[in-house]
């Protein structure tokens, strides 16, 4: 069946109009403008026509919005159609979440009223769908992702524009007095990672992007290594625009593989170019039966473990650290029903997706806040100001409970707004992600002690 995209609707104007539809909105907070100026649109039925036209065009979600003063107006955005990192299934499920809340009415009477944007993995996307947040005078950003904080991060915090959920994708996310991050991004990933490869890996190889960014990678997989009485990782360098790894993954199984009485252990922290590299790894492993890889699931998820060979790929008897429980747990029930009701067949959503996974998280913390402001104004500034006084939000056992104190426990280390370190440890039986570890390790203490300069 055909599903409803938000970006062949904005280009169909891009074609009748030749340019992209605009809004004329001031950058400030929420005001009352933007309901006059709807009630003004009802006195023209053309009008009106032409309006409902352009909201469209623009990525409001027809069935999703409300004409009445009481709509509550969010954003999600995300790369699509890249060739690159790509996540449609976050304003996907975002969009399944807006039609049941409004099935049912909407959260104390408000409905929600989704707009979405394509950041297009670019710096210059990102920042533009921050811009139109702002034009569209949306009371939060939800559940998105872009590897651009620098760029979009500005306009938010201009215009006091909350960024619930986010995916961790970089570390303004952990620093913007904006921000409200649902999990601990790659810093706890790559540190439980380490403490979760201490007991079974012999010598572990860590092959990551000779960058700034991936300057700091060694430290957080040493930090749980070193925790847990492990050596550190050998740092293995790789340029960051190759297009072949034959060399480098040969490379790192000749280190990992040097001792023939432990299993070593390949970490691949490529980005994007993961993939490309465990092409090569998977290649070059023939020869050393011992070696097996190691993964954070902003790398690996149940999607590339299938596309990669599910049991007999390289990622079998792989460890996998992730922020929440595993798709199968029960605690993701809910969440499938939801998608089952209001996105049945739309294959863009994957339950297994962490992207999907944080996405849901996000909203049911702008649905805690909504609950709380009640019959109060909701605003940019409501919004961000329920978060801040204290609220804790309960995700019914997928994170722990979750708040945002002006200063959190990781400001020490940079990470003030990092409020969640939780990393559950997965592995892959059989082709399939399974839980490996009883309950989440707490990663607080770890990043507290490790040298992130």
């Amino acid at each position: 069946m055909g599903h409803f995209r938000v970006s062949d609707v904005t280009e169909s104007c891009v074609s009748m109009t030749g340019r992209r539809p605009t809004s004329s909105s001031t950058h400030n907070s929420i005001r009352p403008a933007a309901h006059r100026r709807v009630r003004a649109a009802a006195l023209s039925a053309v009008a009106m026509t032409a309006c409902a036209s352009l909201a469209a065009g623009c990525g409001v979600v027809p069935g999703l919005s409300t004409s009445t003063d009481d709509s509550v107006k969010v954003m999600t955005w995300a790369p699509q159609g890249t060739s690159a990192t790509n996540k449609p299934g976050m304003p996907a499920i975002a969009s399944a979440y807006v039609k049941w809340v409004n099935s049912q009415g909407g959260i104390r009477g408000h409905k929600l009223e989704l707009v979405t944007c394509n950041d297009h993995n670019s710096s210059v996307g990102a920042a533009n769908c921050a811009q139109r947040a702002v034009d569209e005078n949306v009371v939060a950003v939800v559940g998105s992702y872009s590897q651009f904080g620098d760029s979009y991060f500005a306009p938010l915090e201009g215009a006091a524009i909350p960024y619930i959920g986010g995916y961790g994708a970089s570390n303004e996310e952990f620093t913007s007095p904006v921000s409200y991050p649902v999990n601990g991004g790659s810093l706890t990933l790559l540190a439980g990672l380490g403490e979760a490869l201490a007991d079974s890996c012999g010598i572990v190889t860590l092959v990551r992007p000779d960058t700034i960014a991936g300057d700091q990678l060694p430290q957080l997989l040493d930090s749980g290594l070193q925790a847990a009485g492990h050596a550190k990782a050998i740092d293995q360098l790789a340029a960051e625009d190759l297009t072949e790894y034959d060399q480098q993954s040969q490379k790192a199984l000749q280190s990992a593989g040097s001792d023939s009485g432990k299993t070593g252990c390949v970490v691949p922290e490529l980005g994007d170019r993961t993939t490309t590299f465990m092409d090569s790894f998977q290649r070059a492993r023939k020869g050393y039966p011992t070696v097996k890889t190691a993964a954070e699931i902003g790398s690996v998820d149940q999607t590339v473990i299938n596309s990669t060979g599910g049991a007999g790929g390289p990622y079998e008897g792989s460890y996998i650290t992730g922020w929440y429980p595993v798709a199968s747990d029960s605690r993701w029930n809910e969440m499938k029903k939801v998608i089952s009701k209001e996105a049945f067949g739309d294959n863009r959503i994957d339950p297994a997706d962490a992207g999907v996974q944080t996405t849901w998280i996000a909203y049911q913390v702008l649905t805690a806040v909504l609950e709380k402001i009640g019959d109060g104004e909701v605003s940019a500034d409501s919004v961000r100001h329920t978060l801040n006084d204290g609220l804790k939000v309960s995700t019914g056992g997928l994170t722990p409970s979750l708040s945002w104190p002006y200063q959190g426990k990781l400001a020490a280390s940079g990470f003030a707004r990092l409020v969640n370190a939780d990393v559950n440890v997965q592995t892959v039986r059989s082709g399939l992600l399974e839980s490996a570890n009883k309950q989440a390790l707490d990663m607080t203490e770890i990043l507290e002690n490790a040298d992130l300069s």
